[in-house]
């Protein structure tokens, strides 16, 4: 694979629980090309989320590299990590983490905001967004004034306003029932395709994980292709 967006190579992940060491994770590979979408599986406990945050640079590995855009993640200074973060990466979790006093419009536009562009700008992006996640009627609305679907879809357009390289996303569906699960989920692949943006998602469904392209698992604490 050339010059793959996002990769990891010899991740590992220990932690101390008094003279003992839980390894978590260990030797972990992975290569993720452009436009291409991953996803992890594995038993409750196998160390998901914990894959990926390390891929996010959100927590430490105990060996290993993370590349994100050829830059070793955890060679940076802390701001370094967080500006590229922000520039390349977008996150979306089972539960929206979104800020309640603030509207979806600013919501969506708080990476960029973050980033220091033009207050335009911002809400011209984040309005276009807004309306590609079917929620221009929507822009000036609080969270309390939106259902849990509308919810994620403002979580999902706040992972693509920064175009970033690539989106980790946590059991983004798990939160919602079924049916708003499904509309949820066939807009995240729809925006995917259309921005031509990178996913690693985890999930323990293996419905969901059978319409990405490739199906990895954490077995024992390695990562495993599956067939």
């Amino acid at each position: 694979m050339n010059n793959p967006v996002l990769a990891c190579y010899g991740l590992a992940k220990t932690y101390l629980d008094g003279a003992s060491k839980i390894e978590v994770l260990r030797n972990m590979e992975l290569e993720v090309s452009a436009a291409e979408m991953v996803a992890i599986v594995g038993s409750s406990g196998s160390g998901k989320s914990t894959f990926l945050h390390l891929l996010g640079g959100l927590d430490q590995p105990t060996e290993g590299r993370v590349l994100l855009n050829n830059k070793n993640l955890y060679a940076l200074s802390e701001s370094d990590k967080c500006e590229m973060r922000n520039r390349y990466l977008g996150f979306v979790y089972q539960f929206h983490h979104l800020l309640p006093e603030f509207s979806a419009l600013e919501n969506v536009g708080m990476p960029l905001l973050i980033r220091g562009e033009y207050p335009a700008k911002i809400r011209e992006k984040a309005a276009f967004l807004l309306e590609q996640v079917g929620l221009e009627h929507r822009l000036h609305h609080r969270l309390g004034q939106l259902s849990g679907g509308e919810r994620q879809r403002v979580a999902i357009a706040r992972a693509l306003v920064t175009d970033p390289l690539c989106v980790l996303a946590d059991e983004p569906t798990g939160n919602l029932d079924p049916h708003n699960a499904e509309r949820v989920l066939q807009l995240f692949f729809d925006l995917q395709k259309a921005h031509r943006t990178s996913v690693v998602m985890v999930t323990h469904d293996p419905a969901i994980a059978k319409r990405a392209q490739r199906v990895l698992r954490i077995e024992d604490g390695i990562l495993i292709c599956q067939e």
